[in-house]
C-alpha cells in the first residue's frame, strides 16, 4: 500500500517535471552572409534582443545554418508579449562586417502567431568591402591637407595641424 503511494507521488512529480508553467515567447530567425560561399558555418554568431521598458536582455547564438531561437526578454515570468524589441547582430567569432540597417532588425509575430521572427533580414559579409571602407566613385574621402613648407629653425608643428584652423580676433 505505501508502495503505491510512492509510485504515485513519484509518477505525479514527473508529469509536473514535464509541464512548463511560465508563458516565455519565443522569437525565432536567421542571419545571411552576403559574400560567403554556399555551405558557409554561421556557427557562433551571437544576436542581442533588447524590448523596449525590460531591464533584461537576452542573446542568441546561432547554429550552422544560420538560424537562432531565444525567449524573448522580460522582467517577469508571465508577463505579456511586448511589441517594440529589437535584434541586432552583435559578432561572431571572426571578423564579420555589416551596414548599419542590416545590423538591426525589429521582431514581430511570426505568420501562424505562435512564435516571434525578425521583421528585416541580419546580414553581414566577412570581408569589407570598399562600399564599407567609404570609398564613393573610385576615390576616398576628400579630406586633403595642406602642407605649407615651415623653417625647421622655428620649432613648429607641420602646418597641417594648424591651418585650416582660422582664428577670428577682434571682432567686437
Amino acid at each position: 500500500m505505501e508502495l503505491n503511494r510512492v509510485i504515485a507521488a513519484l509518477f505525479f512529480a514527473l508529469v509536473l517535471a514535464r509541464i512548463d508553467l511560465s508563458t516565455c515567447h519565443v522569437m525565432k530567425g536567421s542571419v545571411t552572409c552576403l559574400d560567403c560561399q554556399r555551405h558557409h558555418d554561421f556557427s557562433g554568431v551571437k544576436v542581442l534582443v533588447k524590448c523596449d521598458q525590460v531591464k533584461k536582455l537576452a542573446v542568441a547564438t546561432t547554429e550552422a545554418d544560420g538560424s537562432f531561437e531565444t525567449n524573448l526578454p522580460s522582467d517577469t515570468q508571465h508577463s505579456s508579449p511586448h511589441l517594440n524589441c529589437l535584434a541586432k547582430l552583435l559578432g561572431g567569432p571572426n571578423q564579420l562586417y555589416a551596414y548599419r540597417k542590416n545590423m538591426v532588425s525589429g521582431i514581430v509575430k511570426a505568420g501562424d502567431g505562435s512564435f516571434y521572427t525578425i521583421s528585416t533580414p541580419l546580414s553581414f559579409s566577412t570581408t569589407c568591402s570598399s562600399s564599407v571602407k567609404g570609398e564613393k566613385n573610385g576615390e576616398f574621402g576628400a579630406s586633403k591637407t595642406v602642407d605649407l613648407p615651415l623653417p625647421p629653425e622655428w620649432g613648429l608643428a607641420p602646418s597641417s595641424y594648424y591651418v585650416p584652423f582660422v582664428p577670428i580676433i577682434g571682432i567686437p
